[in-house]
């Protein structure tokens, strides 16, 4: 039951990043530069850079102990997009494959720490979803009504949630 729950929440997470991405994808280039004077830190091109490269290095960290490559220049919007469905389908054949002792195993980074492989897991979906949130608070103050992409809406998109007959 475990390994099923933990696959649901990180295709929740790959759907809701792309979700948001293509939410963006439609912005002009002022409205993806656009700084809010609010708790939110970036503009939307900057938050979209950083979840996605983040999303990389956990799934490169958690499968091959290492962090990707250095880039030699910064993803456009399109390449920011396969990064997130890349990374997160390396995700989804993890879980999908994993057994509880691999969850559960150590995994030796390059800088002496070693993280249980669920936390990996676990930050990502939480800095994904932290970042979304800032995301769409961006787009409400452009005036542009970000996409839901709350459990409710991918349970529906999934089957699960059936309105009554």
């Amino acid at each position: 039951m475990g390994e099923k729950t933990i696959l649901r929440l990180i295709e929740h997470n790959n759907w809701a990043n792309l979700q948001i991405y293509d939410a963006c994808s439609r912005l002009t280039e002022n409205q993806l530069d656009y700084q809010p004077q609010s708790a939110v830190r970036g503009t939307i091109r900057e938050t979209l850079q950083h979840v996605a490269l983040s999303q990389e290095d956990y799934a490169t960290m958690l499968t091959q102990s290492t962090h990707p490559p250095e880039r030699t220049h910064e993803p456009t919007l399109t390449e920011l997009r396969s990064i997130l469905k890349m990374s997160g389908d390396v995700l989804i054949a993890f879980v999908q494959n994993a057994s509880e002792e691999l969850l559960q195993a150590q995994n030796p980074l390059s800088d002496g720490y070693k993280v249980n492989n669920w936390a990996f897991i676990v930050q990502t979906i939480n800095h994904a979803t932290e970042h979304r949130e800032q995301i769409k608070h961006i787009l409400t103050a452009l005036g542009i009504e970000p996409p839901r992409i709350d459990g409710w809406e991918f349970a529906k998109e999934q089957n699960a949630l059936i309105p009554p007959q």
